[in-house]
């Protein structure tokens, strides 16, 4: 193939914000798609093949729209660009519209929204379903996105509170009797939850409608026995939950509420043996309307980059763990079947 030359300017104000520092970014693209990148006061000059040249070109032009809507462009934002241009079915012009949806803003002021296309489809899955379960590794934002959606709902008064649940089990550790009173005793185990509570809603905001009543934190237990109306129900770590707790669980909902139910199938710390209640949920209640599925991965990953990798290990990992283990069941398979045929 020919070898091209393509000139893109950048203004001076977004030129630091999209090469990155020290070329950080334009580094990462060249040795995506093997193409030189030369910047010049401004103007970059990308040199490659036709095609590599055109998809670079495409990522850049993309980071320089995520940064003129005041966006700081972060490595994630890198990645999942050049990601999206490996893409047949997707484009990488689809990371501008994802960023308009704007779900809240933080204590601080700083904008909550969306940053992959798994993720869109989980925010418009919530907003369609009266149920939906986000299923995906950590760092993909299934809890945090669904606390912004049940915040921004409340305080546009579309329902009257918020009530926020997870089993209350020990991630693979024996912690013992803790000290305290009721609520210092299930704090720890809710800690994810509020710490995204503090972060979007503020925490004396959280103080102060909690002690009203409309904003409830407790373990999925106590949720026995209730009818949950005009409220939106987040259950987080449903993969920790029995087939028995999440048909409790569902059983509750009410008029008016809204159910965001998140979890990751990997990260399952119940008893050896025992059913998880989401991968229950998942057989039973596939072909049910009006309530939603949507599955997340690692390309969804918007911690560190490094958490990214993490994840695809894991994932690899547990390919070829499970290759194995059907090897090995064909092969137990065949020994039965000849000694069978021998007799």
């Amino acid at each position: 193939m020919a070898t091209i030359e393509a000139i893109m300017d950048i203004p001076v104000e977004h030129e630091r914000n999209v090469i990155g520092q020290l070329d950080s970014n334009i580094k990462k693209i060249e040795r995506a798609f093997n193409t030189t990148i030369i910047d010049r006061d401004g103007v970059l000059k990308i040199i490659g093949e036709t095609t590599d040249t055109e998809k670079a070109r495409d990522v850049l032009v993309n980071l320089l729209q995520l940064s003129k809507r005041g966006n700081i462009i972060t490595e994630q934002n890198v990645d999942y660009a050049i990601s999206l241009s490996f893409s047949e079915k997707q484009s990488g012009h689809q990371m501008v519209e994802i960023d308009k949806d704007i779900l809240a803003r933080t204590a601080l002021g700083k904008p909550v929204k969306p940053k992959t296309l798994g993720q869109k489809e989980y925010v418009d899955a919530i907003r369609d379903n009266m149920i939906t379960f986000g299923i995906g590794p950590a760092g993909t934002g299934k809890t945090y996105l669904g606390m912004a959606m049940a915040i921004t709902a409340f305080r546009q008064q579309e329902v009257q509170r918020i009530i926020l649940t997870r089993p209350a089990i020990e991630a693979g550790e024996k912690l013992g009797f803790l000290p305290g009173d009721l609520q210092s005793k299930v704090d720890p185990y809710m800690r994810p939850v509020y710490d995204a509570l503090y972060s979007i809603m503020g925490a004396e905001q959280y103080q102060s409608n909690a002690e009203k009543g409309l904003i409830e934190v407790a373990p999925l237990a106590y949720m026995r026995g209730r009818t949950l109306d005009n409220a939106y129900i987040i259950l987080d770590e449903a993969q920790n939950t029995t087939p028995a707790q999440m048909k409790m669980f569902l059983t509750r909902i009410g008029f008016g509420s809204k159910v965001i139910i998140t979890g990751d199938l990997t990260q399952k710390d119940l008893e050896d043996g025992k059913k998880s209640g989401l991968e229950d949920a998942l057989r039973v209640l596939k072909n049910v309307e009006g309530i939603s599925f949507v599955q997340l991965t690692s390309a969804d990953v918007v911690r560190h980059p490094l958490v990214q990798r993490i994840v695809n290990a894991y994932e690899k990992d547990e390919e070829k763990r499970m290759k194995k283990r059907q090897a090995a069941g064909l092969k137990e398979h065949g020994r039965k079947y000849g000694d069978e045929n021998h007799k």
